[in-house]
């Protein structure tokens, strides 16, 4: 087993890659009539479905992902309404997966179309992360014709953050030279990990930059906004200490969504709880796994937050039955329909346990 060597954290080499418009993206490549057009990718604008993703000339019209898609088609009335192949986003991401172990062994997956990379010992032994992420994201047009925006930096934070600047097909490098300063003139909207709720929260208190961010005192921002203020104290300063996780187990998979027009209709709600179990489902078969208990969680307009679940005697992984149950849940044990609703997730959890080939067997010997 080959032993990684402790380096300083500002001596880190990390890169995060983001498919562009994935979907989407795929879509165009495998039909040459969709080209240069406003592509949206998700569930039928006449059954309340929701925008998974869309192409980047969608974009131009404010469509985004997490959308009803019948507000897609007001906004993009030309947009071109497809309800997706998983199963070859699947296939694709599986080698995008593999051209990125060409280039190092230690990744995170972050969802079907986004990992972080540490290259700070990488395959190629090139000592430029830059170089490496040029040579993935060549390597990866290469091979499937699609293109990707990478963030290269010393933190995973910094890396995440920088692969959205020059999107789409970009590459944008964040030194730990020039951190403080971009961070400093970053709107605070575009910190990541600070959402929509939390940026309306501090632009009320006249923090709108990531130098408003950085004069609040760490005791303020505790009182503030609890443990997520530390949070804040350190990403404002370009501190990240995280490594990446490459062996780790995986306790849950969902999906959920915060709308940007509270739901009040039951039949609409049940419909998004659908469409999100679907998504659900097709990543538990991206991921190859099962699980038992199906979790249900809910948020209401005055922000209260439940989460309903149901455990089974077997596992499943079916679209149908994921959905199904999840909606049972949701018209049983929940209050929607009758309170307005802003959030709603599903995920799934109780996987089975890794299988165990080999074992050590402690033995005992006389001294």
């Amino acid at each position: 087993m080959t032993k990684l060597q402790a380096v300083p954290a500002s001596t880190k080499k990390i890169i995060h890659l983001d498919m562009d418009a994935f979907f989407a993206a795929v879509e165009q490549r495998d039909n040459p009539e969709l080209r240069g057009k406003a592509v949206i990718v998700g569930g039928d604008p006449d059954r309340r479905g929701v925008v998974s993703t869309c192409s980047y000339e969608a974009r131009k019209f404010g469509v985004h992902s997490a959308m009803p898609s019948s507000q897609a088609r007001k906004l993009c009335p030309h947009g071109i309404f497809i309800h997706g192949r998983m199963e070859v986003y699947i296939e694709e991401s599986r080698r995008i997966r593999s051209i990125m172990h060409e280039f190092s062994d230690q990744i995170e997956p972050l969802s079907i179309d986004e990992a972080f990379l540490d290259v700070t010992f990488n395959k190629i032994g090139c000592p430029s992360a830059t170089w490496v992420a040029r040579m993935l994201k060549q390597r990866i047009h290469e091979v499937t014709g699609l293109t990707a925006s990478a963030g290269v930096s010393y933190n995973m934070f910094l890396a995440k953050v920088a692969s959205d600047i020059n999107k789409p097909n970009g590459l944008t490098v964040i030194t730990p030279e020039e951190a403080p300063q971009f961070l400093e003139k970053l709107p605070i909207g575009k910190f990541y990990g600070i959402g929509k709720v939390t940026t309306h929260k501090l632009e009320k208190i006249g923090i709108f930059t990531g130098a408003d961010l950085k004069k609040l005192p760490l005791l303020d921002l505790l009182k503030i906004f609890g443990k997520n203020g530390k949070y804040y104290y350190d990403i404002v300063r370009g501190h990240d200490s995280r490594e990446l996780e490459t062996d780790w187990t995986r306790k849950s998979l969902g999906r959920e969504i915060t709308y940007e027009q509270d739901l009040k209709d039951l039949n609409q709600i049940a419909d998004e709880v659908r469409e999100i179990s679907f998504m659900v489902a097709d990543e538990l078969k991206e991921q190859k796994l099962k699980g038992k208990t199906i979790t249900l969680k809910l948020r209401y307009d005055n922000f209260e937050t439940i989460t309903r679940s149901r455990t089974l005697t077997d596992y499943i992984d079916e679209r149908e039955k994921i959905a199904e149950i999840a909606i049972d849940l949701l018209r049983r044990k929940s209050q929607a329909g009758t309170r307005p609703v802003r959030l709603l997730g599903i995920s799934l959890s109780n996987f089975p346990l890794p299988k165990i080939e080999h074992a050590w067997i402690q033995m005992e010997f006389p001294f």
